[in-house]
């Protein structure tokens, strides 16, 4: 047998963590890695945050599971909580940011039946979004790489180029139910959406009686700065989808929506055998209890501030590896003139991780809770990295 027991899907790197401590990671030998990946913005607490361990522990020890056929009571409660924090009026919860916009797709689409307009069920997504792994959401895609030996796909999206409303205008007619949008696209290569789109986005909806999907699966949860990142543009969505840093750790998401936009949402149209299970809830609600603290935003917004800063201070002394820094809060990418992919492998050499986008982008996604010196260290380890890095075509 030639095959892998693990199924051999991912290109792994030689990184192999077996312990996790606030910002840090490391391996069996005691090598120490800079986490500024934070399991691509999943880790938002860091590792072992006593907080959020401690709830776990206390829960597990109590009640993991038993099944949405029964009331949970820690489902309702967290549900009260986000509701009362966001725009929504009602909350499905996942297992995964792509379960959550499964979801959110199918609470779109039931809209439109239950108001007597089935035809209305494409949804208008964007180039080089990123969705999720499920046959719908790489259909809402034009990433050749990741629909490549799956098609042909569910012709239920049509994709259009990021940033554009005039496309997005012209593209709506009598199929279309919906728009589905990163606020900030994160695989895209940190590319925010421009202030006119996203207003430009909510008013087209509004006009033509479609709603407004929101993909807060990677850019939620105090990432940037508010708790969401619809905040900053000034605009609510219908149904939004978030995932990721709302566990901190824990494999958890969340679908939210309006009541208007969830009229379709009824008993057995849509349901998950562990979403919403005890065990994720007490992982939800001590993240909560931390990233809804002023405080804390503040703090991420000075760290953001900080970073940019110290960032755009090291790109002219190594500027023919960097280019620019882009993004929002603590969701940073760093443009490369060369390949981000191959950097990203080489940084790992001088003990700082990252995460590859498009566009030639290193994704830099730290732990909400870095402080100064993190900052400084993680900016030193770039800089030396590049400065010990040979392009492979120059090579």
């Amino acid at each position: 047998m030639t095959i892998t027991a693990l199924m051999p899907v991912y290109g792994r790197c030689d990184v192999e963590p077996v312990r996790g401590e606030g910002c840090y990671l490391y391996d069996a030998q005691g090598r120490e890695w800079l986490d500024f990946a934070s399991g691509i913005a999943v880790n938002l607490l860091g590792h072992s945050h006593p907080h959020l361990v401690g709830a776990i522990q206390k829960q597990a020890a109590t009640l993991m599971h038993t099944s949405n056929l029964y009331k949970v009571p820690a489902q309702a409660a967290l549900a009260e909580r986000l509701v009362g924090l966001t725009f929504a009026d009602t909350v499905f919860f996942t297992n995964s940011g792509a379960e959550a916009i499964e979801c959110a797709v199918k609470t779109c689409r039931s809209f439109h039946y239950a108001h007597g307009n089935p035809e209305k069920f494409r949804i208008l997504t964007f180039s080089n979004a990123f969705h999720g792994r499920t046959l719908a959401t790489i259909s809402a895609t034009n990433q050749e790489k990741m629909r490549k030996g799956f098609e042909p796909l569910p012709d239920w999206f049509h994709v259009l180029p990021f940033n554009d409303l005039d496309a997005v205008a012209a593209a709506i007619d009598s199929s279309i139910g919906g728009i589905l949008v990163e606020p900030i696209q994160g695989e895209g290569g940190i590319r925010p959406a421009t202030p006119e789109f996203l207003t430009g986005l909510r008013k087209l909806c509004d006009e033509h009686g479609i709603l407004l999907i929101l993909d807060e699966v990677q850019c939620g949860v105090a990432r940037t700065g508010t708790l969401f990142a619809h905040e900053q543009y000034g605009i609510t969505p219908d149904i939004m989808a978030i995932a990721k840093g709302i566990g901190g750790g824990f494999p958890v998401g969340a679908c939210l929506a309006t009541e208007h936009a969830a009229a379709g949402m009824v008993i057995g149209t849509h349901g998950s055998t562990y979403g919403g299970n005890p065990l994720a809830m007490a992982a939800c609600q001590a993240v909560l209890d931390i990233v809804t603290e002023p405080a804390f935003l503040a703090q991420v917004r000075e760290s953001s501030t900080r970073f940019v800063a110290a960032l755009e201070q090291m790109i002219p002394n190594h500027d023919t590896i960097f280019e620019s820094v882009r993004g929002m809060g603590l969701m940073l990418g760093l443009k490369l003139k060369t390949d981000s992919r191959a950097f990203v492998a080489h940084a790992r050499s001088h003990g700082i991780l990252a995460v590859a986008a498009g566009d030639n982008v290193v994704r830099l996604l730290p732990p909400l809770i870095i402080e100064e010196h993190h900052i400084r260290e993680a900016v030193d380890k770039l800089s030396a990295a590049a400065a010990a890095y040979v392009p492979a075509a120059a090579a």
